[in-house]
């Protein structure tokens, strides 16, 4: 049976966050607070899509300043949507131009980003982005999103691999490195101005039985977002590794954790911490200074984890992955503090930053109308196992009186029966004189 918390989930302060899944649907989440504090119950807002496999949503980017915000999606069928975080409004579609000759599920789109330097420095009627597909072909283009066949200029287009399967692309927080790694790919950092690879992270040795481990690197993010040098990065064999571009090739720190694949990696703004989960739902801060385990988070998710996103104002952080949970979590205490069921194997989770409760209020979408391909059906939360409601003490008295009642004319009947039979008898005996 798959593995389920019962913890009591005391609520979570006003958020905003959109949820992406495997038909292809993006789900509005909020949480409001009491009284405009903590205690809020997320619940599911809106829905964007119609559900269709063939959308399913791979990645995704978001721009959430106060004006002019916008969301970049990347779809299993090689389509890239620029759409309006606040009411999913669609601007412009645009097919990826590196898959000419191949079809899109075989070369899907696993990284992408949207410029926010570049949105500053062009029209509000332009954007720019950083697109990459398991194959390597990695593409910068700019989008003029008041031309609906966004033809504005052809892409910028280079290979970041010779071989392997690409499985992330990160972006720096001044938007001037990139990094890239996956199946039989090193990492490898690049400077996206010259297109040009600066740094390839080296294997690291045999062991001392001389076995050598193939490279595969399932999730990675830069350690600061002001700082390109320091990179962290998390394994299929469970290792989670921090490399430095600026000191060597090979891992300054390397550690296990748990022992299924390391799934997803998401750094905090102190600079030094780093949420993992894995495989088997295993959710944990670690200290990358020193590769000290700080604590994993209460209550197990039954399914992998396949994206966290910690909040750059809030201290919480949230995950989803493949047991359709999107789950809230206290930094501080690694409690839960709420969780939502949507139904569909989830994605990717991100964080609208602009939120607050004084904003455009929204009716709360009931998830018993979605469409019947959503095959899998549960309560909207996470509730604990129900227990056997307690009698009062008034039905309890109630409860007693009738059974007494119905003892004392069950010892009527019976002493009825038993003066009956003697008065019988003694008729037989009268009758034999």
């Amino acid at each position: 049976m798959p593995r389920t918390t019962t913890l009591d989930c005391p609520g979570c302060p006003p958020l905003r966050a959109l949820t992406f899944d495997a038909l292809g649907l993006i789900k509005v989440i909020e949480a409001r607070g009491k009284g405009g504090g903590g205690g809020g119950v997320p619940k599911v807002v809106e829905r964007w899509g119609d559900p269709d496999a063939s959308k399913c949503l791979v990645s995704a980017s978001l721009i959430d300043r106060k004006i002019d915000p916008l969301l970049a999606v990347a779809r299993k069928n090689g389509v890239i949507e620029i759409l309006n975080p606040l009411n999913g409004e669609l601007f412009v579609s645009v097919s990826d131009v590196t898959n000419a000759g191949v079809r899109p599920e075989d070369n899907a789109i696993v990284g992408l980003h949207l410029f926010r330097k570049q949105r500053l420095e062009v029209t509000l009627r332009s954007c720019s982005l950083l697109a990459c597909t398991t194959k390597g072909n990695a593409s910068i283009k700019t989008i003029d999103m008041a031309d609906t066949r966004a033809d504005s200029g052809a892409p910028e287009v280079w290979k970041v691999c010779a071989s392997g399967t690409i499985s992330f692309s990160e972006v720096d927080g001044s938007e001037s490195y990139a990094l890239f790694g996956g199946k039989g790919v090193e990492v490898n950092v690049w400077d996206l101005e010259k297109c040009t690879k600066i740094w390839t992270a080296k294997p690291p040795p045999p062991n001392s039985l001389g076995i050598f481990t193939p490279t595969w690197f399932t999730s990675a993010t830069f350690l600061s977002k002001d700082d390109h040098r320091k990179v962290v990065a998390g394994t299929n064999n469970h290792q989670v590794r921090l490399y430095d571009v600026s000191a060597q090739r090979r891992p300054v720190i390397s550690f296990d954790f748990r022992e299924t694949p390391i799934k997803a990696v998401a750094e905090d703004p102190d600079g030094h911490t780093i949420y993992i989960g894995n495989g088997s739902g295993d959710l944990a801060s670690v200290d990358i200074r020193t590769g000290k385990l700080l604590g994993c988070f209460l209550g197990k998710c039954s399914g992998s984890i396949r994206s966290i996103a910690r909040h750059p104002e809030l201290p919480v952080i949230a995950s989803c992955g493949l047991d359709s949970y999107l789950r809230i979590w206290d930094i501080g205490t690694r409690q839960l503090l709420s969780s939502v069921f949507l139904k569909q194997h989830l994605t990717k989770v991100v964080f609208d930053t602009n939120f607050t409760e004084e904003e455009v209020k929204h009716n709360v979408v009931e998830c018993d109308a979605l469409t019947i391909d959503e095959v899998q059906i549960a309560d909207e939360t996470e509730k604990p196992p129900t227990k056997r409601k307690k009698t009062s003490s008034k039905e309890h008295k109630e409860g007693k009186k009738k059974k007494k009642a119905s003892k004392e004319k069950d010892v009527t009947k019976k002493l009825k029966s038993k003066k009956r039979s003697k008065s019988q008898e003694h008729d037989i005996v009268d009758d034999d004189a």
